[in-house]
């Protein structure tokens, strides 16, 4: 009995080790992890009404990595095309690596939000994290599971909703390539008379699949909860990720 009891310690303890499937990313939110030295993450997301969303990262240190996106609307299909108003720019910064027995913490800034732009409120329909810290904590238990959970606020505050906001998020390995992930933002922060969320916050789930070491394709399933006023409906996305170095 006791010798069960310290392999299952250990088998929660273990922490897996970084690796295609184990980005800075889990959907939408940021994981604590960062890219290695001298390694560069180029991403295209294709979201509804025809848009795409493409991204550089580039890993400065171990520690530190940044990088741009860029994307718009109805650039796929008929009609105008709605270009996002300016390039956003990602930085994050690993204060405390895994451990043992402790989490690792990472603080970031992420100026690119989701979806449509409204012009009005100068914001996206999910916001952007802007200034934000999470903690991730990643095990060998049942084949690889992650936690992760945060605090952000958003520069995107014209609806006059500045609160800070809370998300959490887990994945799960289901072989050696693919990742079943679930995240959940509270969107506390967008709940007011001038918001575009209906209170019930925003859930996301979704597939990445590995079919290459270091390129791997993702399958999303996007505000399951429908938290929109007045705009029903959740939407599905898929995300290309290339990972090289230089």
């Amino acid at each position: 009995m006791l010798l069960l009891f310290v392999l299952f310690f250990v088998q929660i303890q273990t922490w897996a080790q970084p690796g295609s499937l184990d980005l800075g990313m889990l959907l939408d939110m940021p994981s604590a992890r960062t890219l290695p030295s001298g390694s560069i993450e180029t991403e295209l997301r294709m979201y509804s009404s025809g848009g795409l969303l493409t991204a550089l990262t580039v890993g400065i240190s171990d520690r530190f990595c940044l990088g741009v996106s860029y994307g718009g609307e109805n650039i796929i299909g008929i009609g105008r095309v709605n270009l996002n108003p300016l390039p956003c720019v990602h930085v994050r910064y690993l204060v405390v690596a895994e451990g043992f027995l402790s989490p690792a913490l990472l603080i970031g800034f992420d100026s690119q939000g989701y979806g449509e732009y409204s012009k009005d409120l100068k914001r996206y329909a999910i916001k952007s994290r802007g200034m934000y810290v999470v903690a991730s904590k990643n095990t060998s238990f049942l084949g690889g599971i992650g936690i992760h959970a945060g605090m952000n606020w958003s520069l995107e505050n014209e609806d006059g909703d500045s609160d800070p906001n809370i998300f959490a998020g887990c994945h799960k390995r289901l072989n050696s390539e693919l990742v079943l992930m679930a995240e959940y933002d509270t969107a506390i922060n967008d709940n007011s008379d001038n918001a575009l969320g209906s209170g019930k916050g925003y859930l996301n789930c979704g597939l990445r699949w590995s079919f290459f070491k270091k390129l791997f394709i993702e399958f999303a399933w996007k505000n399951v909860l429908e938290n929109r006023e007045n705009v029903p409906g959740s939407s599905r996305e898929v995300k290309l990720v290339y990972l090289t170095t230089f």
